[in-house]
């Protein structure tokens, strides 16, 4: 038989983590450090919220570009954290979703996209998936952003610069001073941002700042599963300052002939998510984030 399988399938590879995470589900107990599962439950208002809305019969499609309330709620979240008087927003099937939809949506085959090393698994495998090039950018020891290193990666096929804080795997957040110098290289050189904060509630020593308060050429990813512990959800949203509106549009075109929609009920009850206060949660993982430090610190290097 000819080959049936497309070529370009072999710019990826099968996920190691999720070989990992499939292996844990024949173990007993396992202690799983495989993929960010958390590990309460969904909050019982935000349950019965996506129960109520499937028993009121709204099961239908959403428009494309998402819920119109869950849609302008982002909307004004923007306006009062960045001055975003006219952003606009997509939802999306979780983060990933919205990295794929603004990848395709932006990188041409030979655009290079600068990404600090260690990263998330799946820029790279979805940006070689479209024919760009990855520039990963070494950020040992202390895995702090490397602004000087970037700077000097930068090339005239340069597209994007993506920025993940809280990091994955690392944990690092990026502070304001950091940030702010990473936007003044980005304007220097006219390039776009992806700033990735699907953790970002996950800052245990304040407030994680954001890149898109310092750099209006920013495209915001932002999801729901890991805060709310909803990750088989599939949601999350994408939200740009209103100079970008048009890859808004664009990433909405491929929605409409991929996921078409994020899950229509589901959103309904992330409208309530956007202000429930996951403080409780977040000061049990900071109680267990700091019982592993203490219990490592005097035998590893752990920062």
């Amino acid at each position: 038989m000819k080959k049936i399988i497309a070529d370009r399938m072999s710019l990826i590879d099968a996920s190691g983590i999720r070989k990992v995470f499939a292996l844990a589900a024949d173990l007993k107990d396992p202690i799983n450090f495989s993929i960010g599962q958390p590990d309460f439950d969904t909050p019982e208002p935000l349950k019965k919220a996506a129960i109520d809305a499937i028993q009121a019969g709204m099961n239908k499609y959403s428009q494309t570009t998402g819920d119109v309330e869950l849609k302008n709620k982002i909307i004004q979240q923007m306006n009062t954290e960045f001055g975003w008087d006219d952003s606009g927003a997509i939802v999306t099937s979780g983060v990933s979703g919205g990295l794929l939809l603004s990848f395709m949506a932006l990188i041409n085959p030979g655009d290079e996209v600068i990404i600090p090393d260690p990263y998330f698994v799946i820029y790279k495998h979805l940006i070689n998936l479209l024919g760009g090039k990855c520039v990963f950018i070494d950020s040992y020891p202390d895995f702090d952003l490397p602004v000087e290193k970037i700077e000097k990666a930068i090339t005239n096929k340069t597209k994007m610069i993506i920025v993940n804080s809280p990091g994955n795997p690392t944990g690092c957040v990026y502070s304001e001073e950091k940030l702010k110098a990473m936007a003044k290289v980005a304007q220097k050189n006219d390039i776009l941002v992806l700033s990735d904060e699907i953790y970002e509630r996950f800052s245990y020593d304040g407030p994680c700042p954001s890149m898109a308060k310092y750099y209006d050429k920013t495209i915001l990813l932002r999801g729901f599963g890991k805060s709310y512990a909803m990750t088989g959800w599939r949601l999350g949203y994408a939200a740009v300052h209103e100079s970008l509106k048009d890859i808004i549009e664009e990433m909405a075109k491929l929605q409409q002939y991929t996921f078409v929609c994020a899950p229509s009920p589901l959103q309904k009850a992330a409208i309530g998510a956007l202000d429930y206060d996951v403080t409780e949660l977040i000061d049990k993982y900071r109680v267990k984030r700091d019982l592993v430090y203490n219990g490592l610190k005097d035998t590893f290097e752990v920062t």
